[in-house]
């Protein structure tokens, strides 16, 4: 079922879905990167998914169609590899809730954070580095 309608909320990074039969789905950008349909997320077969990390600030830069049939979504974070088919966005509306829980499951169990880690690169304060 092909949307009526896609919005971008860049300020929430909230992509918002209406459908013919009136249904309204807000998916987060987080959400939306984590469960892309990419090969590098997805794997090539089951059981290779790779779990996406630190994606709790990603934002979608842009959205391009993808023929009549999906779009593909520009992260902010260079990941721009997905074709979310309407049937495939359509799914993730409906199941949103449960593939949440599932995520933070997975998540947990890795002992991972949807934050993203620190760069390891260290502020030194300007003042104290100037000679006395």
């Amino acid at each position: 079922m092909q949307p009526t309608d896609i919005h971008l909320h860049k300020r929430t990074a909230i992509l918002e879905l209406k459908f013919p039969d009136g249904g309204i789905y807000t998916l987060p950008a987080e959400f939306l990167r984590v469960y892309s349909p990419s090969a590098e997320v997805r794997g090539h077969g089951q059981g290779q998914e790779v779990l996406q990390t630190g994606k709790l600030n990603v934002k979608i830069n842009r959205i391009e169609a993808i023929g009549n049939y999906a779009v593909r979504l520009h992260f902010d974070d260079d990941h721009n590899t997905g074709i979310y088919t309407w049937d495939y966005l359509r799914e993730l509306s409906l199941t949103q809730e449960t593939l949440w829980e599932q995520y933070l499951h997975r998540l947990q169990s890795a002992g991972e954070r949807r934050e993203p880690k620190q760069s390891g690169v260290q502020i030194v304060n300007i003042m104290a580095l100037k000679p006395h």
